[in-house]
């Protein structure tokens, strides 16, 4: 997989970010989500890495980046802290500006680097989500059923940590399938996922991603709207066709209140959209950026 990537890790202070690039021309960030690593991109950066410089990372606290214990109030785990890691790797790899796309939890973090860091993303594609804020906001019944480890992962440790390292692997084929079946995912990611997963240190760090995404990250959401900050670089929204985001959001609505040039569309898939459905997301990326 990415056999022709080179793979590197760059020190943000005392957090090491795992990662691989290829290919040439403009910068492009790719981040992953829950409960993944950089291989999501695996069937499209490739094809990317053609008309692009393709970085991808493992995010703090998954794949083969740090995962330090989470701090009393979740700080080193807000999108906030994840995003400098990815401004650090950057600036280490040499581009000053570049295009960024963030499946799931990556698409938050390129949300708040994005609003964080304006000189430096100019152009941000956000997969598979709506705004922190708006989804804990608007949560209903079928939100809730369907995204329960919103509400799981939270919780105070150890508890959910516990529960998850009885059986990493069944939580792992539970979470994974119920939105995608297996096939996106097999034959080659799947160990990889289920070996980074089965790491206790993994699990806790992913715990405190949701943690900080329940608390400080919505301090700085609000924070935003006080001071009238919003992504201000075209953004391009695309979530699953057959997945919640489509069933429970208005999500260029909710991306309009947040960002100043928003598009967008439904993609004829679920969550997993770059593995679920890469011909089509490469053919949107390529006429957006």
């Amino acid at each position: 997989m990415l056999e022709n990537f080179r793979r590197e890790k760059i020190v943000n202070g005392d957090i090491e970010i795992n990662l691989v690039v290829g290919g040439s021309g403009p910068p492009l960030l790719l981040l992953h989500g829950y409960p993944q690593t950089h291989l999501i991109w695996r069937m499209i950066a490739p094809r990317l890495a053609k008309s692009f410089t393709v970085i991808a990372t493992d995010l703090r606290g998954y794949g083969d980046s740090s995962k330090p214990p989470g701090f009393s109030d979740h700080s080193n785990y807000s999108k906030r802290a994840m995003a400098d890691d990815q401004v650090e790797v950057m600036r280490q790899l040499g581009f000053k500006t570049f295009l960024l796309c963030g499946h799931d939890r990556g698409g938050r973090v390129g949300h708040r680097l994005a609003t964080d860091y304006p000189e430096l993303v100019e152009k941000l594609v956000v997969l598979d989500i709506a705004p922190t804020k708006a989804m804990y906001e608007g949560t209903t019944m079928t939100f809730a059923r369907a995204y329960y480890h919103w509400f799981f992962l939270i919780q105070a440790a150890p508890y959910p940590e516990t529960l998850i390292g009885r059986a990493p692997e069944a939580f792992l084929h539970h979470h994974i399938t119920r939105f995608a079946g297996m096939e996106p995912f097999m034959p080659d990611a799947w160990p990889e996922y289920v070996r980074h997963f089965s790491n206790p240190a993994t699990i806790h760090a992913t715990c405190e991603d949701y943690r900080a995404a329940a608390s400080i990250d919505l301090d700085h959401a609000a924070t935003d709207i006080r001071e009238g900050r919003k992504v201000t670089c075209p953004l391009l929204a695309l979530w699953g066709g057959h997945g919640i985001v489509e069933r429970c959001f208005n999500t260029i609505e909710e991306w309009e209140k947040v960002a100043t040039s928003v598009k967008g569309k439904a993609m004829p898939c679920g969550h997993y959209i770059p593995e679920e459905a890469p011909d089509s997301l490469y053919d949107e990326l390529m006429a957006f950026l």
